[in-house]
């Protein structure tokens, strides 16, 4: 392990939600083994209630710095489905910093050659586009269905499943071979969403927190320093 590091890979949701946050922790929970680092989820405590808006989006990255500055860790995982930050936090640090949608279509690709975002609000599509141009895979999704379901519904556990499941299926009448799930906030509604669309469905926080593991436990096999 690398020396004066925390033996952990630290999640930050950039949003205030408590039920958002607890949400990325349960979906994370079944990753803890003996000999795996610990993965830890905190939030930004001063942060939006969600990120809405552009502003939402930039206004979280000088904070994530912050956090991951003064807080160790073998790797880092923005705890967002439209990455903010990412890309200034890489900066802050020596250490991998994922995102969650990236990790998420990269595993949707690896699955399927068109995938199908079910995303968090209409606001989030520019957002999320600007990922996939990044990427260059836009031209792979099949189809984009925003909820437009606020967050503390959105992390409700029957609320929004109806809508959800309408999504899904809608994606994967469009062609989508693979569904992404577009907001952590939806890491509860993984088997409603695979029984509707037919087709594997990409949970974002699992999808980052495997890269994690990877990128921690490949540095650890070859005795380098994490690095991203």
């Amino acid at each position: 392990m690398p020396a004066g590091s925390a033996d952990r890979i630290l999640v930050i949701n950039p949003n205030a939600s408590v039920s958002c946050t607890g949400g990325i922790a349960a979906a994370l929970a079944p990753f803890a083994a003996p000999g795996l680092p610990r993965i830890e989820v905190t939030r930004l405590e001063d942060g939006p209630p969600a990120i809405v808006t552009w502003r939402d989006w930039y206004g979280v990255a000088e904070p994530l710095c912050r956090r991951i500055e003064a807080e160790p860790a073998l790797a880092y995982i923005i705890g967002c489905v439209s990455d903010p930050g990412v890309e200034a936090a890489r900066m802050a640090t020596d250490r991998p910093v994922l995102g969650m949608l990236r990790c998420a279509i990269a595993a949707a690709l690896a699955r399927g050659e068109r995938f199908g975002i079910i995303g968090f609000m209409e606001t989030s599509r520019p957002r999320q586009r600007r990922v996939l141009q990044a990427m260059g895979v836009e031209d792979r999704m099949a189809g984009f269905e925003p909820l437009n379901i606020p967050m503390e519904g959105l992390t409700d556990p029957v609320a929004p499943r109806a809508r959800l499941q309408q999504a899904a299926r809608s994606l994967a009448a469009q062609g989508a071979e693979v569904v992404v799930l577009g907001c952590a906030g939806m890491a509860g509604h993984v088997a409603a969403a695979e029984d509707a669309a037919g087709v594997p469905v990409i949970e974002p926080c699992q999808a980052a927190g495997a890269q994690a593991l990877l990128a921690v436990l490949s540095g650890w096999a070859t005795g380098l320093r994490t690095a991203a």
